[in-house]
């Protein structure tokens, strides 16, 4: 696993977007890396959410009800609110292919968060701008 593909991966996450590349690189620390064949469900619709995934490798395909809503692939992520609040997941995703996945679990990053605290602040900075924005978008 390169730090610099996490890094990159992570910074695509929009709750990093504050961050400078020095505070990815301490985030991309508490990575781990994971893998999971074709078929497996890797987050199910319901279930209590454990963090942030990033795929490094394959596809996989997001369901909500039962019906298809999209496809995921390399650099795309899901879970990252659940990095907040371990709320449950919105939808299942499963792999399509052999996939391998970064993950970053939330009782991890919230020990980062303690540590690191301009990460928290910047994170947060960044929740608040997506309330506004789905504010916004609710009420136009």
């Amino acid at each position: 696993m390169g730090t610099k593909e996490v890094v990159g991966g992570l910074a695509k996450v929009p709750l990093f977007f504050g961050c400078s590349n020095r505070e990815l690189q301490s985030v991309a620390k508490a990575v781990k890396e994971l893998a999971h064949p074709s078929g497996k469900v890797i987050a199910r619709e319901g279930d209590p959410g454990i963090g942030l995934f990033i795929i490094a490798e394959g596809t996989a395909e997001v369901s909500i009800g039962g019906k298809r809503k999209s496809k995921l692939g390399k650099g795309d992520f899901f879970g990252e609110i659940a990095l907040l609040d371990g709320g449950p997941r919105t939808a299942t995703v499963t792999a399509t292919s052999d996939v391998r996945l970064y993950g970053l679990t939330e009782w991890t990053f919230r020990g980062l968060m303690q540590s690191e605290p301009k990460i928290a602040i910047k994170v947060l900075v960044g929740m608040a701008g997506r309330l506004r924005n789905a504010t916004k978008a609710a009420t136009a």
